[in-house]
């Protein structure tokens, strides 16, 4: 059984939460997605996760504002910070107790680590397990796109270009006529050498939701963002990495310098796997999240106030 509700933040931006689990589970999930998507995106592991039976954490997956069926943002919302900001408010009102997994993809990994930057007791004393999933701590440091870097270079001055026009679009949607146009560009950018006609949709239906203003919005704040140094500080947590090779938005590069500064990550490269590996590949992601999950949970009936131990770093 999933209960749906909303949260209201303080700038009036209304947060959709779908929650799962029991509700006295002693640990709890967060499940953040990605820039322009939405919480269908952790459909295979919110099933997976309500299939540990009696050790089922409970999972709260949220749409970012701007996002999803969560309320539009000013454009002063558009930023990480702001996001940062937001986990921590869902945080103190739908999980204020127990240890915590945080698990992100893409903007969502990044959402976490301004959380943990802005938020660094509360993170501490709660936080006990990571997965972090295509996503950098770097900005746009790697970014270029499968492309060679006069390309990438180009790309990159048009897309930020776009965005900034988009940010000044105001709460209109992209029309339903313009996203079969948008398949090939999708496909190409988000995807890797498989792609099912469904996880596809998906993500062209979670595009149709966002307002043209997050879509924007968001970008210069993505790109700008550098923050190992704040996971250098969190070297106890133990966490899982993963990233497709062809990931042409957050490539190798990216997941392996965020594991160089967590080392008790386990970091996980999928072969011919793009951006969306939570739908690409299911079942490695899922994996990594039930074994973080796993460990959390036998360090909590050791000792209630402990966080899980290490896991063991393995080659991709």
């Amino acid at each position: 059984m999933s209960e749906r509700t909303e949260i209201t933040l303080a700038d009036g931006v209304r947060l959709h939460v779908e929650i799962t689990g029991p509700a006295d589970a002693p640990v709890t999930v967060v499940l953040l997605h990605g820039w322009c998507l939405d919480r269908r995106t952790w459909r295979h592991q919110v099933d997976a996760l309500s299939g540990m039976g009696r050790r089922a954490p409970r999972v709260i997956a949220y749409d970012t504002r701007g996002h999803g069926r969560s309320s539009a943002t000013g454009r002063h919302g558009a930023t990480l910070d702001q996001l940062g900001d937001d986990l921590a408010e869902v945080l103190r009102r739908l999980a204020p107790t127990g240890p915590v997994v945080l698990v992100g993809h893409s903007m969502g990994g990044m959402t976490i680590m301004e959380y943990a930057h802005r938020h660094l007791a509360e993170f501490t004393d709660r936080v006990a397990g990571l997965v972090l999933v295509s996503t950098t701590a770097e900005g746009h440091t790697h970014t270029r796109y499968g492309l060679p870097d006069h390309l990438a270079t180009l790309l990159r001055a048009g897309e930020t270009l776009g965005a900034g026009l988009l940010a000044r679009s105001g709460a209109w949607r992209p029309h339903r006529a313009v996203l079969p146009v948008l398949a090939p560009v999708m496909r190409w950018l988000l995807f890797g050498d498989r792609c099912a006609s469904d996880d596809l949709g998906l993500a062209l239906r979670s595009v149709g939701r966002a307002p043209l203003q997050s879509i924007g919005g968001f970008r210069a704040s993505i790109g700008a963002q550098q923050r190992l140094a704040t996971l250098a500080a969190l070297a106890d947590v133990p966490a899982a990495v993963l990233v497709g090779d062809r990931d042409r938005l957050t490539p190798p590069a990216c997941a392996e310098s965020i594991a160089a500064a967590l080392p008790h990550a386990q970091l996980t490269v999928c072969p011919g796997a793009g951006h969306m590996l939570p739908l690409e590949r299911p079942e490695e992601v899922t994996e990594a999240l039930l074994t973080v999950v796993r460990r959390v949970n036998r360090a909590t009936r050791k000792n209630p106030r402990a966080t899980s131990v290490p896991l063991r770093r393995r080659a991709a």
